[in-house]
């Protein structure tokens, strides 16, 4: 069996801070993430006028154009994430949720790519994505196989690796609504690796997950859920994803591999005291 790859998803849980974007990097690469990842949106082109126009209390405002703007960073906040990461040897990505988002992360020599679940309908943007030919994560929330064909379809044309990932769009997601079954359901029907982006507050259906061949897990973290932000509680503290690492790490390791049973080294002093007619 082999290591999942263990993403610790930032998303906008920063709140457009950088001191807490960094502390949530340090904090992933000290407990053992593989990765980070954030999200990037152009909100002129993801919400329209009279969405942005509409009252929202944050702490950046009164109206949801002033709490968008807050919680998204530009260039010189990435330039600095992206030195910050480098110096801490953790790799780091973005979901786009546009097209001029996608352009906007080409700044960036990043190996992956990740399709939010939101953006898995979005045609133009899925082939946008896939001939950049970076090996991409595609969330699958919101979505019935119809949708997830089409997804397929359009990264198998355009010879762009991927890997699904199984998710439930809902923040936090009670556990009788994951379906982990689906796991080894759509590895089987796309023959390809299938991940695992968990939204749920406790830290089990994610080691399940990762038991069923899961080959990658994402999982939002936090530096306090009680924080501001519709991600906060469906999101892991430190000590949360500190024991999820602990114990995903161990699961290829006493899973094993052999398929042949036999009598170990380590029985065979039992066996002879135990086995005494032999």
């Amino acid at each position: 069996m082999n290591n999942c790859k263990i993403i610790a998803e930032i998303g906008i849980n920063h709140n457009g801070d950088l001191t807490i974007a960094k502390k949530l990097v340090e904090s992933a690469k000290k407990c053992g993430f593989d990765a980070v990842k954030f999200q990037k949106r152009d909100i002129e082109t993801v919400y329209t006028k009279a969405e942005l126009d509409k009252p929202r209390e944050s702490p950046w405002g009164s109206t949801t154009r002033e709490q968008k703007e807050g919680l998204e960073f530009g260039k010189k906040e990435y330039d600095e994430i992206n030195n910050y990461c480098e110096s801490l040897k953790i790799q780091w990505f973005a979901s786009a949720w546009d097209t001029k988002s996608l352009e906007f992360l080409d700044n960036y020599n990043l190996e992956y790519q990740k399709v939010a679940s939101a953006m898995i309908t979005n045609i133009e943007f899925l082939e946008s994505l896939s001939k950049r030919k970076k090996y991409t994560f595609i969330s699958t929330g919101m979505s019935d196989f119809k949708v997830i064909d089409k997804a397929v379809e359009i990264f198998n044309k355009n010879d762009c690796k991927y890997e699904l990932m199984h998710s439930v769009s809902a923040y936090p997601c009670p556990e009788d609504q994951l379906n982990l079954n689906l796991i080894t359901v759509m590895r089987e029907r796309y023959g390809c690796n299938v991940g695992y982006s968990g939204h749920e507050s406790s830290v089990s259906p994610s080691i399940i997950a990762v038991s069923l061949g899961a080959t990658s897990l994402e999982r939002h973290i936090t530096l306090d859920r009680s924080m501001y932000g519709s991600d906060q509680a469906a999101s892991l503290e430190e000590k949360g994803f500190n024991e999820l690492i602990s114990i995903v790490r161990k699961i290829p390791i006493v899973i094993g591999s052999s398929k042949e049973k036999k009598i170990l080294e380590c029985e065979k002093p039992v066996a002879k005291k135990l086995r005494y007619w032999e």
